[in-house]
């Protein structure tokens, strides 16, 4: 008896041995339709019916405020009309006539999830919402959600206003890459205030991510929810964890508790169960074109970094790149493309890296391989200051010290820093 025991035991030890280097972590979503993203590569981790149509309901004020910030102008008062004032659903109870500026109708928009502040910014904007809505699957288009159709700009229902869980995954994802946009879904609560026509008022976020409620996630920093009787309740939420941030969506839930729960679901799977390897970093020389006849060099660099996300215990992936450079001549402006890198695993591609040229005028020391990376980026600067500073400060002493002596501004001594 005891000897079938230890057979058990060992047999029960080597099995739990075995899956702690090999075994990875299932998730069961209920929801009918999810992506699991991540933010800044794309790259798709969990996907249940992605491309399958979908009513978008709310979730559509993510490409209304997209086109807002990259077309709009924050302060600008937006002309609120008839129609804006009339539509139904969630609003903020705009008045035809009232004074509102472009900022105060997206916090309504993407806080309050106001329809009629998604009418004013459409017509001012688009000029109509039906041209608007043009210019909303055209911005789709580009973004590469190809299964999307919108008619309006607020999700209200229509059964040609369709999108995919997928789509939504890559909208979101760009609407991340704006600060503005990050501030707006991240806030919790704001006030609207007084304008000529109404008194203050008070909107509240209704993602119980980033409040204190049962829900509440820790890095949880947006997105959207939505609702119509069509759609059911649809969710796209982010959330951000040392240096790591993934998008979800999830579509058409009849349970808005579930909805919920199988967002965090989505979440702790990414965060438990990958790790992230480093390809490439922003601003990584690639290679370097030299001209004959001048002492100019242009410098071929990365336009963004990129990383590829693999399961925890397993071994890291052998990731091979594809370089295709073109176009590069001395006339070439800075930040002008000329290529890309395809990254792949055993054929299959993962991901691309824009390349884009950096000039070196010779003596212009930003261009150098002392700050390998792009002249514009903050921290090169600050390695600059840091390099420049001790040398001026030790002139302006030198300079100080000649006036005290009745000495010339300039010192004419070839050794002027020797060892005495």
């Amino acid at each position: 008896m005891k000897k079938l025991i230890t057979i058990i035991t060992l047999s029960v030890f080597l099995t739990l041995l075995s899956g702690s280097t090999t075994a990875f972590a299932s998730i069961n979503i209920t929801s009918p339709k999810a992506v699991l993203m991540d933010a800044q590569t794309g790259q798709v981790l969990y996907s249940k019916n992605a491309n399958a149509a979908s009513y978008p309901a709310s979730t559509t004020k993510i490409m209304t405020a997209i086109l807002a910030l990259e077309r709009g102008n924050l302060e600008d008062y937006v002309p609120i009309s008839r129609r804006a004032s009339y539509i139904d659903g969630s609003r903020i109870y705009l008045l035809e006539g009232e004074k509102v500026t472009l900022e105060q109708l997206l916090y309504s928009l993407m806080i309050e999830s106001a329809n009629d502040a998604a009418i004013a910014i459409a017509e001012y904007i688009g000029g109509s919402v039906e041209e608007f809505a043009v210019m909303m699957n055209d911005k789709a288009a580009q973004l590469g959600a190809e299964n999307t159709n919108f008619t309006n700009p607020n999700g209200l229902h229509d059964s040609k206003h369709v999108t995919t869980a997928m789509d939504m995954a890559l909208i979101a994802k760009h609407a991340m890459t704006i600060p503005k946009f990050r501030e707006l879904v991240g806030t919790v609560r704001y006030i609207l205030p007084e304008t000529n026509m109404q008194d203050t008022r008070y909107l509240y976020n209704g993602n119980r991510m980033i409040k204190n409620t049962s829900h509440n996630y820790d890095g949880a920093n947006g997105i959207k929810t939505g609702y119509t009787p069509q759609a059911r309740s649809c969710f796209i939420g982010s959330a951000q964890r040392d240096g790591r941030e993934y998008i979800t969506v999830i579509m058409n839930e009849a349970n808005n508790f579930t909805m919920w729960d199988n967002t965090i679901s989505l979440l702790d799977y990414a965060f438990d169960n990958y790790k992230q390897l480093p390809v490439v970093k922003e601003g990584q020389i690639i290679d370097k074109v030299e001209f004959m006849g001048s002492k100019s060099e242009v410098r071929i660099v990365t336009e963004q970094s990129f990383h590829y996300n693999y399961p925890k215990g397993g071994a890291k992936p052998e990731i091979e790149d594809n370089v295709v450079i073109d176009g590069v001549n001395p006339a070439i402006p800075d930040g002008e493309r000329v290529g890309y890198i395809d990254y792949s695993i055993d054929g299959e591609v993962i991901g691309k890296v824009r390349l884009i040229a950096v000039k070196n005028s010779g003596n212009n020391i930003m261009a150098s391989g002392l700050f390998n990376g792009k002249a514009d980026n903050p921290k090169y600067g600050i390695l600059l200051f840091l390099f420049i500073l001790p040398i001026s400060v030790l002139a302006f002493m030198l300079v100080m010290k000649n006036r005290k002596r009745g000495k010339p501004l300039y010192i004419r001594k070839k050794n002027m820093f020797r060892r005495k």
